[in-house]
């Protein structure tokens, strides 16, 4: 397998989503010196309060909530979760997906999680993509963690606007009871983490929380890749 990597490596070099530069056999997604240069958040080392578990404070139940880098638009995470979004680079999520899960593990952020929970895409948006960003970030906790990933317990109804344009009240509103339950009866008294590339206002992940209230005796907590300043 690792001479099948290394030829495919030869024949169609893998660069850094940041920089451009060219990978090693042994980097994903992101060159080291690039990686090391986002700037972290540590939030998960102050999950119950922190700037972005106050976006919930009176609105959303949230156990705790944290995210792994700050992120500013046209920012070196603004390209690659531009790529992972709309560049046809799922594999973008399950790398970084990984590499947030292996620091997020050193302040034991996993503990007590029962099952990874995506923010859904609208089957429409999905199918345009042809993935969910969100899913993927999943999938690369999974490998890390080896905490299960549901798909189908959460339901987005349908898309109306994307939230980047919009003002905090807006994106409330555009979000508000979007959001649907299907397959849960498994899921009374477990603790769910819900996952997303980018926490901005709180507006969807507090639209998903609402929605999945309806559990009995459920814990919610929020991991997302960025958190907008």
């Amino acid at each position: 397998m690792r001479f099948w990597s290394r030829l495919l490596d030869l024949l169609s070099p893998r660069t850094c989503g940041v920089c451009g530069q060219r990978l090693s056999i042994s980097e994903h997604a992101v060159c080291t010196p690039c990686y090391l240069h986002l700037p972290r958040t540590a939030f998960q080392y102050t999950p119950y309060d922190n700037p972005m578990t106050q976006l919930f404070w009176g609105l959303a139940p949230v156990d705790r909530a944290a995210a792994m880098f700050y992120y500013q638009p046209h920012s070196e995470m603004a390209r690659l979760i531009y790529d992972l979004k709309y560049g046809d680079r799922p594999d973008i999520g399950e790398d970084l997906g990984r590499m947030m899960a292996e620091e997020m593990q050193q302040a034991d952020y996993f503990a007590g999680v029962d099952y990874l929970l995506p923010v859904p895409l609208s089957p429409k948006r999905q199918r345009q993509r042809g993935y969910n960003q969100s899913e993927m970030l999943c999938r690369g906790i999974r490998d890390i963690t080896g905490i299960p990933v549901m798909t189908k317990i959460l339901r987005r109804k349908h898309f109306k606007q994307s939230q980047t344009a919009l003002m905090r009240h807006q994106r409330q509103e555009n979000v508000a009871d979007m959001f649907s339950l299907h397959e849960t009866a498994h899921l009374e008294g477990r603790h769910l983490l819900l996952v997303d590339d980018v926490c901005t206002t709180g507006a969807t992940l507090t639209a998903c929380v609402h929605a999945l209230s309806a559990i009995p005796r459920l814990r919610l907590s929020v991991l997302t890749l960025g958190f907008t300043k």
